[in-house]
Order: structure tokens, then C-alpha cells, then sequence
């Protein structure tokens, strides 16, 4: 079953660990993988336009199909392996509809971490101004106070007591911000969910290896 499939990923990259963390909770080890590097620009390579035209991680294949996007594929292995591996989606419409509001949630809060982050990256240097960058901080801190609510709204996951679908696409996000310096002091209710899930099978299985060699980042450490 496993072997059918195909990932081209890049370590610490949350769409490309949101597809590892699915594969791993619907216990579909085995699949084929290659992990890439994007400095090298490898992202960039015949191998992975074959698959995705954007020049993108993650690439994935499912058999026929080829699933780019994280939150599709991710929908996708859920949907096909109801029956399989750890259930993700609730039955209680109560926890059900929580879990749908986070993940589309999680839109907001990948993008204004983006904005926040790589400014600087995305912006020519006679294009950047201060007040841009104080803008974008501001946006980041008050979506992550929201986050911060929810989470002391919640038992431990995202949409209740049992982890699911919506704590596999956002975890990664959340990881990837403590990784980059994100204060756990400052926001307690996101640094106490992070660590209650790093030791996750399927999270621990996955964790991205250039981050067990190399220091965290400090590009979110004022914010």
C-alpha cells in the first residue's frame, strides 16, 4: 500500500512534515522518499517539476494521484484510510466543527508568520521600511495571543482531548516558530503544546533531522 506513494521533502518544512506526521498516523510506513535540499536548490529539479510544475516541496504521489498541497494530501490519507492507523477526524460535531475552524485558521497565522519572518527576503532593500516591519511584527504578536486562548480554552490538542486532523497540519507551524526563537515565556499556552506533543510517535518519527544537528533560529525572538 505504502510503497505506492512517493514524497519529495525538505526538512523543516511544515507543508512537507504535515504529510510525514499524516503517513505515520495512518501507519503507512514504508513509502518511497527523498529528502531534499533547498539551498541546493533541489526543489527546483526535473525530478520534482515532473510531479509539481510549481517547483515546490512537498511533491507527493498517491498511487495515480499527486497531491502538492499539504492540507489535501493530508485530507486525502484521512478520507482513503478511514479504517487505518489513528482516527483524525471526530465524530462529535462539537470537536468536529473546533478542528475545522483551526485548521483554516492555521491560513492566517502561516501567513502573517511569513510576513513577519522573511521581510527582509521577500522585499528589495530600497522597497523595506521600519514601520513595515514593526506593522508586520504587531500582526504577528496579536495573532499568536489569539492562538494563545484558544489553547488555554482547550485539554491539550487543538479541538479537544484527542489529537486530530487539525493538530497534524498545525503543529509543524508552531514548531517551526519555536525552532526560530518564538518565546515560551511569552506565550505559555503554545510552549506547553508544543512540548506535550513532541514526543508523539508520529511527531518524534518525524522530526525534522537538520533540526537535531544545528542550533534554533532568533529570526522571531522579539516577537
Amino acid at each position: 500500500m505504502a510503497k505506492d506513494m512517493t514524497l519529495l521533502w525538505g526538512s523543516g518544512s511544515p507543508p512537507c512534515w504535515r504529510i510525514q506526521i499524516m503517513l505515520e498516523e495512518k501507519q503507512l510506513q514504508g513509502y518511497n522518499q527523498k529528502l531534499l535540499s533547498f539551498e541546493k536548490k533541489e526543489h527546483k529539479s526535473q525530478e520534482v517539476l515532473d510531479m509539481n510544475p510549481r517547483g515546490q516541496l512537498p511533491a507527493f504521489k498517491c498511487g495515480n494521484h499527486i497531491l502538492n498541497e499539504s492540507y489535501a494530501a493530508c485530507f486525502f490519507l484521512e478520507n482513503q484510510y478511514k479504517s487505518q492507523g489513528n482516527k483524525l477526524i471526530p465524530d462529535s460535531p462539537d470537536a468536529q466543527a473546533l478542528m475545522y475552524q483551526r485548521m483554516f485558521e492555521a491560513f492566517t497565522l502561516s501567513q502573517k508568520m511569513v510576513d513577519a519572518m522573511y521581510y527582509n527576503f521577500k522585499v528589495p532593500e530600497e522597497e523595506r521600511h521600519d514601520s513595515a516591519v514593526q506593522r508586520n511584527k504587531e500582526a504577528l504578536t496579536a495573532e499568536l495571543k489569539l492562538w494563545e486562548g484558544y489553547l488555554n480554552k482547550t485539554d491539550c490538542c487543538l479541538a479537544g482531548k484527542e489529537f486530530t486532523l487539525a493538530d497534524a497540519l498545525i503543529f509543524p507551524i508552531i514548531a517551526f516558530m519555536f525552532h526560530c526563537g518564538l518565546s515560551s515565556e511569552r506565550y505559555p499556552a503554545l510552549a506547553k503544546y508544543y512540548t506535550s506533543l513532541m514526543d508523539r510517535p508520529s511527531i518524534k518519527a518525524t522530526w525534522p533531522p537538520y533540526w537535531k544537528s544545528t542550533s534554533g533560529l532568533d529570526m522571531l525572538k522579539t516577537v
